[in-house]
């Protein structure tokens, strides 16, 4: 486990006692480690710079050494608003539920992703996004929003980007927008499929 984790574990446990964090919500964890990460990434300024993720870790761990009780409070604040934020934006599917709407947008994602493989630049792209997102107060799931927003702008157009010298560009600037609004909404944005049998064994 890496020290970022083991600073969120404790906050997401200590916050909501019924989170297997290590077990069935491990993704939660990894969610919210990489939406701290984004999160952090904005603050200190490191978005679209070179080996970021390293320097992170490192000012994060010298945070932790010279201003600890710091630390502990802007994680206690950071995780109690993260973990609002995700059962307002974090919806579970459960078996067909919503079937019709879910397969629209996997449609449109589906549809985008060999053109969203073939950019060469698409993580500097969602790292923008990402930026835009966590500015305008958007704080959970922010990896998985930017790079479904990217897709989405690209499935529903995919005949104007396949041969656009333009298409960064933009895909990105239009992508934008649509996030500035989809941070003034409200109710869930991520859906996530689980099993019926996920339940009934629950209850065995």
């Amino acid at each position: 486990m890496n020290f970022i984790e083991m600073l969120l574990s404790e906050k997401l446990k200590a916050k909501n006692p019924m989170l297997d964090i290590f077990g069935a919500d491990r993704k939660v964890l990894q969610i919210a480690c990489q939406d701290l990460m984004n999160y952090l990434k904005v603050h200190w300024n490191l978005v679209g710079k070179e080996a970021n993720e390293c320097e992170l870790v490192d000012k994060l761990e010298e945070f932790h050494q010279n201003e600890p009780k710091e630390l502990e409070e802007f994680m206690e604040m950071w995780t109690g608003i993260w973990l609002k934020k995700w059962n307002e934006r974090v919806k579970l599917l459960i078996g067909d539920d919503d079937s019709k709407r879910w397969n629209k947008v996997t449609k449109v994602l589906n549809n985008a992703e060999p053109v969203w493989r073939s950019l060469t630049n698409r993580r500097e792209m969602q790292e923008v996004v990402i930026s835009t997102l966590v500015k305008n107060g958007e704080i959970c799931g922010t990896s998985i929003l930017a790079e479904n927003l990217l897709k989405m702008e690209i499935g529903e157009n995919k005949k104007e980007y396949t041969h656009n010298e333009e298409r960064t560009l933009s895909i990105v600037n239009n992508t934008l927008r649509k996030a500035r609004e989809l941070t003034r909404s409200k109710g869930p944005l991520i859906f996530v499929r689980i099993d019926k049998g996920y339940y009934n064994n629950d209850e065995q």
